[in-house]
C-alpha cells in the first residue's frame, strides 16, 4: 500500500496516514469515550473524551511500532522499505521484496507480534506500581495492555495477509525448499479462515451466535475483518498463480515472426517507397546479406540523412548490429525478457535461435498473450493489439513488478 499523505519519516522510512484512518480514529475515540462515560461517571464528559482520543492515538501508536518491527528487522537483512502506512485495518509496511530465506522470512514475519508482546508486558508491569485503577490513565494503560495481546494474538492467526500467514509461510518454504508452494499454503489457509470470520461476524450481527451459545464473533467488525483477510489472500494466491506461470513460460513460447528481413543492399529509397509507405508495415525490419543478419533498421535514422543521399545509401549503411540491440535466446525466461523491457524501457527485444539468427520478437502484448495462453485465460484479440499499440500493459497488471517479485522466487 502505497497511497496516502505522508507525515514523516522514522529512521528513513517513509510514514503515510491513509485517509481510511483519519475514520477509525474518529470510531475508536467515540467508542472508548461513550463506554468510559458509562463506567465511570465521576471523570465527567472532558475528561472521558480526552482519554478516547488519547486512546485512539496510543493504539494506532502501538500499531506504528508494530509495523516498525518488521521494517527495522527487513533493514537488517538489506532490504529496502518503501512505507509504513496506517489505514483502516491497522497498518502495514510495505517492503520491497521478499527475504532471500525462509529463516529471514520468519525473522521479519515474527518481529511485529513479538513488538506487540512486548509492550503489552511493558503496560502489564505498569499497572502492577498504578493500584488506583478507576485513573484515568491507569484504564488508559490496561484497556491498552489488553488490546497489544489482542493485536499479537490476532496477527498469529495463521494465514495471509496476516503476520502468522507469513510466519506460516516461511515454515512451510523451509519445510519444502518452496518459497512458492509457502505462499500458496499460507494464502490457502487465509481465505478459509477469512470465510469463517465472515460468516461468523454476520452469524453475530443476526443474533445466531447468542441463540445457538457460540462465543461472540466481532459482530459486523469481524465479518469487515474477514472480508479484508479473504480479500488479500486471494489476492496473494492469483499473483503467486501468476508468477507460476510466468517462470514456466520461456522467449521462445512468446515471440512471434511480425518482422521483415530485407537485403542490406537496398537502397533508402526503395525501403521508404515499398515499405514505409505501404499500409502493411512491419513492426521492425532486419537487414540481411550473404546469409548473414547485419542488424536491425531503424525507421527514425533515415531522418537523419539528406533526401538526396537516399538513392545511393543502402540500409548496410544505417543498421544497428545485432550486437547492440537488446537480445535473448529461445530458451530465456520471459520473467528476464520483461525485465529487461521494463528496466531499458523497450518496445521490443529480438529473439536469437542457438545459430545467432533472427528467430522471432517479443513485445509487451505478446507477453500478455503467452501468459494468458498458459493460464488458461481468455484475452480479446483487440486487447492484445490495443498493449502492443500503447507499448504498455492494462491498468491493474504491473508484470515488471510481479516479475521482479517472480524472479526472486526461483
Amino acid at each position: 500500500m502505497q497511497s496516502g499523505w505522508r507525515v514523516g519519516s522514522l529512521f528513513g522510512i517513509p510514514l503515510l496516514i491513509d485517509p481510511s484512518w483519519f475514520f477509525i480514529l474518529v470510531i475508536v475515540t467515540l467508542s472508548n469515550a461513550l463506554r468510559w462515560q458509562i463506567r465511570y461517571p465521576d471523570w465527567g464528559t472532558p475528561v472521558a473524551w480526552g482519554t478516547g482520543f488519547a486512546m485512539a492515538l496510543a493504539l494506532f501508536a502501538s500499531v506504528l511500532l508494530h509495523e516498525l518491527g518488521h521494517s527495522l528487522v527487513a533493514k537488517v537483512q538489506g532490504i529496502r522499505v518503501q512505507s509504513i502506512t496506517l489505514f483502516f485495518f491497522g497498518g502495514i509496511a510495505a517492503i520491497a521484496q521478499e527475504p532471500k530465506t525462509p529463516g529471514k522470512a520468519f525473522q521479519v514475519a515474527i518481529a511485529g507480534p513479538a513488538v506487540s508482546f512486548a509492550i503489552f508486558l511493558l503496560l502489564s508491569v505498569i499497572t502492577i506500581f498504578t493500584p488506583d485503577t478507576e485513573m484515568p490513565f491507569n484504564v488508559l494503560v490496561r484497556d491498552l495492555a489488553a488490546i497489544n495481546l489482542i493485536l499479537t494474538l490476532f496477527n498469529m492467526i495463521p494465514g495471509l495477509p496476516l503476520d502468522g500467514g507469513q510466519v506460516l509461510k516461511a515454515i512451510v518454504w523451509k519445510l519444502t525448499g518452496s518459497q512458492i508452494k509457502g505462499i500458496r499454503t499460507a494464502a490457502k489457509v487465509g481465505r478459509f479462515l477469512g470465510t469463517v470470520a465472515i460468516f461468523w461476524g454476520m452469524a453475530d450481527v443476526f443474533g445466531v451466535t447468542r441463540s445457538l451459545g457460540l462465543p461472540y464473533g466481532g459482530g459486523l467488525w469481524g465479518a469487515l475483518i474477514g472480508w479484508f483477510v479473504v480479500q488479500n489472500a486471494g489476492a496473494y494466491d492469483r499473483i503467486t498463480e501468476l508468477q507460476e506461470a510466468m517462470l514456466k513460460v520461456k522467449a521462445e513460447d512468446a515471440m512471434t515472426r511480425e518482422f521483415r528481413v530485407l537485403d542490406a543492399g537496398m537502397p533508402l529509397r526503395k525501403f521508404a517507397d515499398d515499405y514505409l509507405i505501404s499500409d502493411v508495415r512491419a513492426p521492425i525490419y532486419y537487414a540481411a546479406s550473404n546469409g548473414r543478419y547485419r542488424g536491425v533498421v531503424n525507421v527514425d535514422d533515415l531522418q537523419q540523412i539528406e533526401r538526396s543521399e537516399w538513392e545511393t545509401k543502402t540500409l548496410l549503411e544505417i543498421v544497428h548490429p545485432l550486437t547492440e540491440v537488446a537480445t535473448v535466446q529461445e530458451a530465456t525466461s520471459i520473467v528476464e525478457v520483461i525485465q529487461m523491457l521494463e528496466n531499458q524501457n523497450l518496445p521490443q527485444v529480438t529473439v536469437l535461435s542457438p545459430a545467432g539468427a533472427v528467430a522471432g520478437v517479443i513485445d509487451r502484448g505478446d507477453i500478455v498473450k503467452a501468459i494468458a495462453l498458459k493460464m488458461n485465460l481468455r484475452i480479446s484479440d483487440a486487447a492484445i493489439k490495443q498493449i502492443k499499440e500503447e507499448g504498455a500493459y492494462p491498468p491493474g497488471l504491473q508484470l515488471g513488478a510481479i516479475a521482479q517479485a517472480a524472479a526472486e522466487l526461483r
